[in-house]
Protein backbone atom coordinates (compact mmCIF):
# COMPACT_ATOMS: atom_id res chain seq x y z
CA UNK A 1 0.00 0.00 0.00
CA UNK A 2 3.23 2.33 0.84
CA UNK A 3 4.44 1.63 -2.52
CA UNK A 4 1.09 2.47 -4.38
CA UNK A 5 1.24 5.83 -2.76
CA UNK A 6 4.58 6.82 -2.89
CA UNK A 7 3.81 5.81 -7.00
CA UNK A 8 0.74 7.87 -6.96
CA UNK A 9 2.06 11.15 -5.35
CA UNK A 10 5.15 10.66 -7.85
CA UNK A 11 3.03 10.55 -10.44
CA UNK A 12 0.51 13.41 -9.38
CA UNK A 13 4.02 15.42 -9.06
CA UNK A 14 4.97 14.82 -12.59
CA UNK A 15 1.71 16.08 -13.65
CA UNK A 16 1.81 19.00 -11.76
CA UNK A 17 5.05 19.68 -13.02
CA UNK A 18 3.95 19.12 -16.26
CA UNK A 19 0.95 21.17 -16.15
CA UNK A 20 3.25 24.10 -14.77
CA UNK A 21 5.55 24.67 -17.44
CA UNK A 22 5.27 27.94 -19.08
CA UNK A 23 5.60 28.50 -23.07
CA UNK A 24 5.95 32.01 -22.39
CA UNK A 25 6.48 34.07 -25.41
CA UNK A 26 9.80 36.18 -24.83
CA UNK A 27 9.49 37.90 -27.99
CA UNK A 28 9.82 40.20 -29.63
CA UNK A 29 12.14 38.78 -32.31
CA UNK A 30 13.67 40.42 -36.08
CA UNK A 31 12.52 38.71 -38.75
CA UNK A 32 14.88 35.63 -40.58
CA UNK A 33 16.72 36.75 -43.63
CA UNK A 34 15.54 35.26 -47.17
CA UNK A 35 17.53 32.83 -49.14
CA UNK A 36 17.33 34.64 -52.27
CA UNK A 37 18.33 38.55 -52.88
CA UNK A 38 15.72 41.28 -52.82
CA UNK A 39 15.40 41.44 -56.48
CA UNK A 40 11.60 42.55 -56.47
CA UNK A 41 13.04 45.97 -55.49
CA UNK A 42 16.26 46.20 -57.78
CA UNK A 43 15.12 44.74 -60.78
CA UNK A 44 12.62 45.68 -63.89
CA UNK A 45 11.72 42.09 -64.65
CA UNK A 46 11.74 39.23 -62.31
CA UNK A 47 9.97 35.82 -62.56
CA UNK A 48 8.51 34.31 -59.04
CA UNK A 49 9.21 30.74 -59.52
CA UNK A 50 12.18 29.09 -60.44
CA UNK A 51 11.14 26.54 -63.18
CA UNK A 52 10.62 29.81 -65.71
CA UNK A 53 14.27 30.85 -64.70
CA UNK A 54 14.73 28.42 -67.72
CA UNK A 55 11.85 28.93 -69.99
CA UNK A 56 10.96 32.57 -69.91
CA UNK A 57 13.44 35.54 -70.92
CA UNK A 58 12.97 39.37 -71.76
CA UNK A 59 14.12 40.27 -74.60
CA UNK A 60 13.14 43.69 -74.16
CA UNK A 61 11.27 46.67 -72.35
CA UNK A 62 10.54 49.89 -73.91
CA UNK A 63 8.99 52.39 -71.58
CA UNK A 64 7.68 56.14 -72.36
CA UNK A 65 5.64 59.08 -70.51
CA UNK A 66 2.50 59.70 -71.50
CA UNK A 67 0.99 62.72 -72.06
CA UNK A 68 -0.26 62.89 -68.56
CA UNK A 69 2.41 61.88 -66.99
CA UNK A 70 1.73 58.44 -66.25
CA UNK A 71 4.52 55.62 -67.64
CA UNK A 72 3.56 53.02 -70.47
CA UNK A 73 5.76 49.82 -70.10
CA UNK A 74 6.14 47.27 -73.00
CA UNK A 75 7.91 44.33 -71.76
CA UNK A 76 8.84 41.66 -74.42
CA UNK A 77 8.15 37.81 -73.13
CA UNK A 78 10.26 34.82 -74.83
CA UNK A 79 9.59 31.53 -74.75
CA UNK A 80 12.99 29.81 -74.97
CA UNK A 81 11.61 26.09 -74.83
CA UNK A 82 10.02 24.05 -77.68
CA UNK A 83 6.75 23.47 -75.90
CA UNK A 84 4.09 25.66 -75.79
CA UNK A 85 4.00 27.56 -72.03
CA UNK A 86 1.03 29.50 -70.46
CA UNK A 87 2.50 32.15 -67.71
CA UNK A 88 0.48 34.92 -65.90
CA UNK A 89 2.57 38.47 -65.81
CA UNK A 90 1.60 41.79 -64.00
CA UNK A 91 3.50 44.78 -63.26
CA UNK A 92 3.88 46.91 -60.05
CA UNK A 93 4.29 50.46 -59.86
CA UNK A 94 6.54 52.34 -57.93
CA UNK A 95 7.34 56.04 -56.92
CA UNK A 96 11.00 57.61 -57.21
CA UNK A 97 11.73 56.31 -54.05
CA UNK A 98 10.76 52.29 -55.14
CA UNK A 99 7.78 52.58 -52.79
CA UNK A 100 5.11 51.13 -54.30
CA UNK A 101 2.01 53.49 -55.42
CA UNK A 102 -0.44 50.58 -54.63
CA UNK A 103 -0.80 50.65 -58.54
CA UNK A 104 -0.64 46.87 -59.44
CA UNK A 105 -1.81 45.44 -62.43
CA UNK A 106 -3.57 42.06 -62.37
CA UNK A 107 -2.14 38.96 -63.06
CA UNK A 108 -2.87 38.52 -66.95
CA UNK A 109 -2.27 34.95 -69.13
CA UNK A 110 -0.08 34.89 -71.68
CA UNK A 111 0.15 32.15 -74.17
CA UNK A 112 3.57 31.79 -75.89
CA UNK A 113 4.11 29.36 -78.62
CA UNK A 114 7.16 27.68 -79.50
CA UNK A 115 10.36 29.98 -79.36
CA UNK A 116 7.94 33.16 -79.67
CA UNK A 117 8.11 36.41 -78.37
CA UNK A 118 4.95 38.39 -77.07
CA UNK A 119 4.93 41.67 -76.21
CA UNK A 120 2.67 42.62 -73.48
CA UNK A 121 1.69 46.08 -72.53
CA UNK A 122 1.02 47.73 -68.82
CA UNK A 123 -0.04 51.33 -68.34
CA UNK A 124 -0.31 53.39 -64.57
CA UNK A 125 -2.74 54.79 -63.42
CA UNK A 126 -1.38 57.66 -61.92
CA UNK A 127 1.56 59.87 -62.55
CA UNK A 128 3.23 59.01 -59.10
CA UNK A 129 4.56 56.25 -61.04
CA UNK A 130 8.00 56.26 -61.92
CA UNK A 131 9.37 53.04 -61.90
CA UNK A 132 8.27 49.13 -62.13
CA UNK A 133 8.39 45.67 -61.37
CA UNK A 134 7.18 43.07 -63.70
CA UNK A 135 6.72 39.95 -62.64
CA UNK A 136 5.96 36.59 -64.31
CA UNK A 137 4.72 33.27 -62.75
CA UNK A 138 3.98 29.78 -64.13
CA UNK A 139 -0.21 29.89 -64.81
CA UNK A 140 -2.00 27.86 -62.03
Amino acid sequence: MKKKLILLASIITALIAVGCKSDYDKGPYLPGQSRTPDYENTERFVMLDIDMKHSITCSGIHERTLEDGRIEVTAQIRNREVRRLVVQVNCVFKDAAGVSTSDETPFQNVILTENATEQVKFVSSNSTAKKYTIRVRQAR
